[in-house]
């Protein structure tokens, strides 16, 4: 009988490779192995909301064909006889491939059956790493309100396994210390829907529970879900739990189940960047290239325009893009979600391209009036009510300044290129603007709650070169090295880049990357250019690289596709298109390290997200892959997972599509031709 097979990657020939993964051992070694009492596991119970009454087998014959090990073995139940069978390979990369199959032979049917992939780890603090769900176990979120978000925990016995579909990048990894060092290894599932399963649209379910104080357990399950101390729980709303019992199968006479699972054995990492191998193995293992089944991309643009146009306001004493998509709301804001203040940037270098004859009097003008707003204590005015003709005093956080500051300094350095602009009033508001947040950043008690001061890194930078003062560069160092020690362990991940979440979140992540990459360009400092590709990878650990089957409902009448677009955040697990505007910034990040997966994900992140637009140019915010909604009003999760919500068009959804074409376009990259 054999135990913990040896699964560390390895090289040699076939023979020697099959040799060394069935080697017999007594004791844990330091690779990542099946479970010493079976190879597989299987349950025939069910109680508080978990698999009970399990029945182990290990292999009892194999055969060798070609590269294919070929195990087989058999659990006997009081019904009948389960067969059992896993295929496997080791792959070019040094993964392991099985596919494994389950064969009900009983002649009547076997209920509450848990089916499962087990796999073991030895090493100490080990932290996890779910995309788009636990970040390191999520400390940042836990330290606001751990109620909200995914939450695991440290001692035996604590577990987190969430439905596939909610997953970005489908693997669980786990990082943590060996000796004098760090190792990460992973599991890596093809995602797939149950049959059989006990509940309608019942998935494979994937995550971690802690055997021991230093042993790990990866493990893949067909539907039971736990987080947050509980069983039989999954995370439905912005702010709710709900209950999703029963997630067990019953397998018919003659059933049979298959599931393809990749093993990642455990290599050397530094803590902190243990993630950046299992994400780098699925992005291998991924399509990244754009299939022809899309909306042509320069209509989307063009429709984008046209909803711009359509939001423009041009009144008495004030011009700007209205944002919100009640007609009520009578406001221009800007940065974060409004992004009023993004529209003249793409007007100036692509106006004449979308057909849009004033685009230069809409740019100098929508500048000019944005340019007046008023500074207080807490920086200048984000929101102005055009309704009532005034700046509120609410909401000057540094996050929208940062984002609203960068957006001019886009829209400054293309006027300066093409010429004929009159951009003093935008040099003066960014000149007050720039002041203003470096005299904050370079008092000795500047200590920012999170990652939503680093979307100030990018401006203060650019300023110190575009309108010539070094002051600005010496901030801009100074919260860039802040946040290079203060996230790169991952003890604290990015995070707070949202203002409705504040949590771990892909924003947080960009603001530091946007930062950390300009701060190279200037600079030409490796540990920015180290810093920009690592929190560059954590924003693209919340990419789709798989797409997922929907249930009937609205996406399925639109066949999505979800490969491209982005999660939100380990609270908010709707999809968006927020990944548009961070892609010109991989694709220049692909340039600078040769690196082509980088350059093929700025466009999978740019085309896909053109679905779903109507002929007005909008398009709702949250589309549903996930049990999850965030607008919706429901007591139960019937109906959720396909559906969207349709009239969440707020204005940033266009901007980012024409501030990236803008970006491309100056690079080099013609993005109508997508």
């Amino acid at each position: 009988m054999i135990s913990k097979q040896n699964l560390s990657a390895i090289s040699g020939i076939a023979s020697f490779v099959s040799v060394f993964l069935l080697s017999f051992h007594t004791s844990a070694d330091d690779g990542l192995w099946f479970p010493q009492e079976g190879r597989w596991s299987v349950a025939t119970g069910w109680e508080d909301e978990w698999p009970t009454q399990w029945h182990h087998a290990n292999v009892d014959r194999e055969e060798q064909i070609g590269e294919w090990t070929i195990f087989y073995g058999l659990i006997e139940t009081p019904t009948g006889t389960i067969a059992l069978q896993d295929d496997q390979r080791e792959l070019d990369s040094g993964l392991i491939e099985v596919k494994r199959r389950w064969s009900w032979t009983g002649e009547v049917e076997l209920p509450k059956v848990t089916l499962s992939v087990r796999t073991q780890i030895d090493l100490d603090d080990g932290r996890p790493f779910m995309p788009s769900i636990s970040y390191y176990d999520n400390p940042a979120g836990q330290s606001v309100n751990a109620d909200v978000i995914p939450v695991i925990g440290t001692e035996t016995g604590d577990k987190g396994f969430y439905e596939e579909h909610r997953y970005s990048m489908p693997f669980a990894a786990i990082e943590g210390r060996r000796g004098e060092g760090y190792v990460c290894a992973a599991l890596h599932s093809l995602p797939s829907s149950l049959i059989h399963g006990n509940r309608p649209d019942q998935w494979w379910s994937l995550g971690m529970e802690r055997v021991s104080e230093s042993q790990v357990e990866l493990a893949l399950y067909s539907g039971a879900v736990a987080s947050n101390g509980k069983n039989g729980i999954i995370k439905g709303k912005q702010r709710k739990w709900f209950d999703y019992p029963d997630a067990y199968l019953t397998l018919d006479a003659g059933a049979v189940v298959e599931k393809t699972f990749y093993l990642q054995p455990p290599s050397p990492t530094v803590r902190g960047s243990g993630f950046q191998a299992p994400m780098r193995a699925a992005l291998d293992m991924a399509d990244l290239e754009v299939a022809d089944v899309y909306p042509a991309y320069s209509e989307v643009l063009q429709s984008k325009v046209g909803d711009s146009l359509r939001r423009l306001r041009d009144g008495d004493g004030y011009v700007g893009i209205h944002f919100h998509p009640s007609e009520d709301k009578k406001v221009f804001e800007f940065g974060w979600a409004a992004q009023s203040d993004s529209f003249a940037y793409p007007m100036i270098v692509m106006g004449d391209a979308y057909g849009v004859e004033n685009a230069r009097q809409i740019a100098q003008a929508s500048l000019d009036f944005l340019s007046s707003a008023p500074f207080n204590k807490l920086g200048f005015g984000v929101r102005y009510d055009y309704g009532k003709k005034e700046w509120l005093r609410q909401r000057r956080n540094p996050l929208s300044q940062g984002q609203g500051m960068n957006n001019l300094f886009n829209a400054l350095q293309a006027a300066r290129k093409v010429g004929g602009y009159d951009t003093s009033k935008w040099e003066a508001f960014l000149v007050k603007a720039c002041e203003f947040h470096a005299d904050r950043i370079l008092n000795s008690d500047w200590n920012p709650k999170s990652t939503n001061e680093g979307f100030l890194v990018a401006p203060l930078a650019r300023g110190s070169e575009l309108l010539g003062r070094p002051r600005f560069l010496e901030a801009a160092y100074k919260a860039a090295d802040h946040y290079l020690r203060r996230h790169l362990s991952m003890d604290e991940p990015y995070w707070g880049g949202t203002l409705d979440a504040k949590c771990e979140d892909k924003e947080g992540a960009w603001a530091a990357m946007q930062g950390f990459l300009e701060m190279y360009s200037l600079t030409n400092e490796e540990r920015f250019l180290a810093g920009a590709k690592h929190a560059g990878d954590v924003v693209l650990s919340y990419m789709y690289t798989w797409d997922v089957a929907m249930p009937a409902g609205r996406l399925a009448d639109h066949n999505f596709r979800s490969r491209g677009w982005t999660s939100v955040s380990a609270q908010n697990m709707h999809l968006d298109v927020y990944g548009v505007l961070c892609a010109p910034a991989f694709y220049r990040l692909g340039e600078i390290t040769g690196d082509e997966n980088y350059r093929k994900v700025a466009k999978l992140l740019t085309v896909p997200c053109g679905q779903l637009t109507d002929p007005w140019g909008a398009a709702g915010e949250q589309l549903h892959q996930t049990n999850y909604a965030q607008h919706e009003d429901y007591d139960d999760l019937k109906g959720v997972r396909g559906g969207y919500a349709e009239d969440w068009d707020i204005y940033w959804i266009s901007a980012h599509f024409l501030v990236a074409a803008a970006q491309f376009k100056e690079m080099g990259v013609d993005v109508l031709e997508w």
